[in-house]
C-alpha cells in the first residue's frame, strides 16, 4: 500500500513489513518500532482488528505510548463473546439465550444446541466480521457447523472457542454508539441500524433506525451505557443489539472501537468522533452531557466494495483505472486512480454517506451520489447498492437482517441494453483504429466488432455515418449514435433522440463503461480469446481471485463427486471452497496449503467420468 492515499498524505511514513497483515499491520513489534523511530507518543489503531487487540494496547502502554482506545482489560473482556455475555448478564443487560460455558468439547456443544432449540447460531467467541459464524437450522447439521466454525475461527483469530445462541428470527441489527472518559462520564449518541447485511457483514447503515422511537432509544441507550460502565470503559465503543419485531432487544456484542459506520452518527449529531477520541485519550472530559446531545435529520451510508455481487460476492483485485467520487455526498476512501487493489486487505474501497432532513431525502441524495461516483477497472458492488436503495423494502424502512437473503438471494448481473452495446462497439471501434494506425475520422467500410460482456457475445457492425455512427447488432435493429463530446474519460452522446453522459476507461484493451445507473465491462472477442475460453472448459479449475490456499482436500488420482470440495482459498476476510464441477478423477492439484495464488491460476484438473452408453 505504499502508493495509497493515506501513505502519501502522511508527514512521515515507515514500512512496517511485507503485504500480508500478519507480517505488517498485525506485527506489534514493527508498529512500536515505527512509533519510536518517528517520535510518536500516541497510537490510533484505526477500526480494524488491531483496535480490538488487547495485547497491542498493553504493548503500547508498556512502551510509554498512549493507546487511543479503551484499556487492555476492557478489550480482552469484550473481545471474547463468551466472557462478555457473562458480564452483561451480571449488569442486567438483556442477552440472547444460549450457551457461553467454558467447556468446549463437541458433546457439550451438541447437548447445548439441543437444549437451546433450533434454529441456533454458532459463533466464534473471538473476532468478528462474520468469521466463525454458522446458522444451524436442524440438529443433524450442528456437528458439521461446529467443526467448520471452529476451524475458521482458529485460522482467523487464533482461538477456536465457540458460543451458541438461540437464533432470533429476522431481527434488526441495531447498535448504540457510546463514549466514556476517564472522569466517570459516559453517554450514548443514539443508534445506527445495520440490518442490511450479507454473510453477517454490513452493507448499508443508517441513523437513526426506522424502527426506534424516543422511548426505545432511551432504553437501548441506557442498556448500552450500563454495559460500558460495567467494565469501566474509556473511549469510543459500540454496543450491538438484536431488535425483535416485538420491541425486545438483546445484547449481541460490544466492539471496543470506533465502527466503520461512525460517519452516520457524525452526520446527525454534528460531532467529530475521532476528535473526541483524541481528546479523551489526552485526559479531557466529554464536552457534552447526555441531555445536551442533539439529533438532526437522517444519514445513510453504503460500503463500496471491490467484489462481484453477481459471482457470490467474490472479492476482486486489479487496477483502479478510473476513480471519481461524487462531490455531492461525503466519501471516505482509501484509494486513488491507478492504484492496485491487492488480495491482502479488506475489499472495502470507500464509504459513501448522505444526509437529509428526513430518511427519504437522505436515501434520494445517496442514490444520486452513488450514480455520480465512478469506479472503473475491476468489478464492484455499486450497482448492487443502487438496487438495494431503490428497493421498496428498503425505501419503506421495513428491512431486517433477512432483507438480502429474501430479496437478493442470487443477484443477476445487469445486461447492457441495445444502446449501451452500440456505444461500447463505437468506443472499441475508435480505440482499435487508434491502436492500429492512428485515428481516422471517416471510413466507407463497416467494421466488425465482436463484443463480449460476461458470458455473452454480440456481433456488431460499425460504420461512420453523416452524424456519427450506424451500428448494426446481431439480430437487432440498427442504432444511430452520435458522439457530441469525448475526452478525459468522459463523453456525451445522442442515441434515440436522448442526450446523456457516460464515463469510460480502457485497460489492456478492455472497455469499462459507466452510465451512472449501471456500469459494464466489454472486450473485443478475438479468435485468441475464443481459444482461451475453450481451454477453460476442459475440467480446469482456476482461482477466481488472488488469495492463499488454506486447505487441500483431495489428491491426484482420487475419484470425486460433483460439488465435492477440493481446495479452500482464503481471500481478504473470506474463505471460498473450490468444488468439483462434475463426477470424475483428479488429474492434478498443483497447489499446496500455504501457497499464495494469482487470479486464474490453475488449482485443479478434473477429468470427467465416462458415462456408460447403456445408461
Amino acid at each position: 500500500d505504499r502508493d495509497a492515499p493515506h501513505v502519501q498524505m502522511a508527514d512521515q511514513a515507515v514500512c512496517i513489513g511485507p503485504a500480508p497483515v500478519a507480517e505488517s499491520y498485525l506485527n506489534v513489534a514493527a508498529i512500536l518500532d515505527a512509533a519510536a523511530r518517528t517520535g510518536a507518543d500516541a497510537v490510533h489503531p484505526g477500526y480494524g482488528f488491531l483496535a480490538e487487540n488487547a495485547a497491542f494496547a498493553q504493548a503500547c502502554g508498556d512502551a510509554g505510548l498512549t493507546f487511543i482506545g479503551p484499556s487492555p482489560q476492557a478489550i480482552e473482556l469484550m473481545g471474547n463473546k463468551r466472557l462478555a455475555k457473562l458480564r452483561m448478564a451480571d449488569a442486567e443487560v438483556p442477552c440472547v439465550p444460549g450457551y457461553s460455558g467454558a467447556a468446549q468439547d463437541d458433546e457439550v456443544l451438541l447437548a447445548a444446541g439441543e437444549s437451546i432449540g433450533f434454529p441456533v447460531m454458532v459463533k466464534a467467541a473471538s473476532g468478528g466480521g462474520g468469521r466463525g459464524m454458522r446458522l444451524v437450522e436442524a440438529a443433524e447439521d450442528l456437528a458439521a457447523a461446529i467443526s467448520s466454525a471452529r476451524s475458521e475461527a482458529e485460522n482467523a483469530f487464533g482461538s477456536g472457542e465457540l458460543i451458541l445462541e438461540k437464533a432470533v428470527v429476522e431481527p434488526r441489527h441495531v447498535e448504540i454508539q457510546v463514549f466514556a472518559d476517564a472522569h466517570g462520564n459516559c453517554l450514548h449518541l443514539g443508534e445506527r441500524d445495520c440490518s442490511i447485511q450479507r454473510r453477517h457483514q454490513k452493507v448499508v447503515e443508517e441513523a437513526p433506525s426506522p424502527a426506534v422511537d424516543a422511548a426505545l432509544r432511551a432504553k437501548m441507550g441506557g442498556a448500552a451505557v450500563a454495559a460500558a460502565q460495567a467494565i469501566d470503559y474509556v473511549g469510543a465503543g459500540t454496543v450491538e443489539f438484536l431488535l425483535g419485531a416485538d420491541g425486545a432487544f438483546y445484547f449481541l456484542e460490544m466492539n471496543t472501537r470506533l465502527q466503520v459506520e461512525h460517519p452516520v452518527t457524525e452526520m446527525i449529531t454534528g460531532l467529530d468522533l475521532v476528535a473526541w477520541q483524541l481528546d479523551v485519550a489526552a485526559g479531557e472530559p466529554l464536552p457534552l452531557t447526555q441531555d445536551e446531545v442533539r439529533f438532526d435529520g437522517h444519514a445513510i451510508e453504503v460500503r463500496l466494495y471491490a467484489e462481484d455481487p453477481y459471482a457470490d460476492f467474490l472479492p476482486q483485485t486489479g487496477t483502479v483505472v478510473a476513480w471519481r467520487p461524487s462531490p455531492d455526498v461525503r466519501v471516505d476512501t482509501g484509494i486513488d486512480q491507478g492504484q492496485e487493489i491487492s488480495p491482502f486487505y479488506d475489499p472495502m474501497v470507500a464509504k459513501v454517506i448522505a444526509h437529509g432532513r428526513n430518511r427519504e431525502e437522505a436515501r434520494r441524495r445517496l442514490l444520486r451520489g452513488l450514480e455520480g461516483t465512478t469506479l472503473l477497472g475491476l468489478p464492484n458492488n455499486r450497482g448492487f447498492l443502487l438496487d438495494i436503495l431503490r428497493h421498496e423494502g428498503f425505501a419503506d424502512g421495513s428491512a431486517t437482517t433477512a432483507f438480502i437473503p429474501d430479496h437478493f438471494p442470487n443477484p443477476q448481473r445487469p445486461r447492457p441494453d441495445v444502446a449501451t452495446r452500440a456505444l461500447a462497439a463505437v468506443l472499441l471501434y475508435r480505440h482499435s483504429a487508434q491502436a492500429r494506425d492512428g485515428w481516422r475520422s471517416a471510413s466507407p467500410f463497416a467494421v466488425a466488432i465482436d463484443l463480449r460482456f460476461g458470458e455473452e457475445e454480440c456481433l456488431c457492425r460499425v460504420m461512420p455515418a453523416a452524424n456519427g455512427y450506424r451500428v448494426v447488432l446481431a439480430e437487432e435493429e440498427a442504432v444511430e449514435l452520435e458522439l457530441l463530446a469525448i475526452g478525459d474519460g468522459r463523453l456525451r452522446y445522442r442515441c434515440g433522440g436522448v442526450v446523456q453522459g457516460a464515463d469510460y476507461a480502457f485497460d489492456c484493451g478492455d472497455l469499462h463503461l459507466d452510465l451512472g445507473a449501471s456500469s459494464h465491462h466489454f472486450l473485443e472477442f478475438t479468435p485468441e480469446l475464443a481459444a482461451a475460453k475453450e481451454r477453460d472448459s476442459d475440467g480446469r479449475l482456476a482461482a477466481p481471485m488472488a488469495g492463499r490456499i488454506v486447505a487441500v482436500r483431495a489428491q491426484a488420482g482420487e475419484t470425486v463427486s460433483k460439488g465435492q470440495g477440493l481446495v479452500i482459498l482464503e481471500d481478504m476476510k473470506m474463505e471460498h471452497e473450490i468444488k468439483a464441477p462434475a463426477d470424475g478423477v483428479i488429474e492434478a492439484i498443483p497447489v499446496a496449503e500455504g501457497d499464495q495464488v494469482e487470479p486464474r491460476q490453475m488449482l485443479a484438473v478434473v477429468a470427467a467420468a465416462e458415462v456408460d452408453a447403456a445408461e
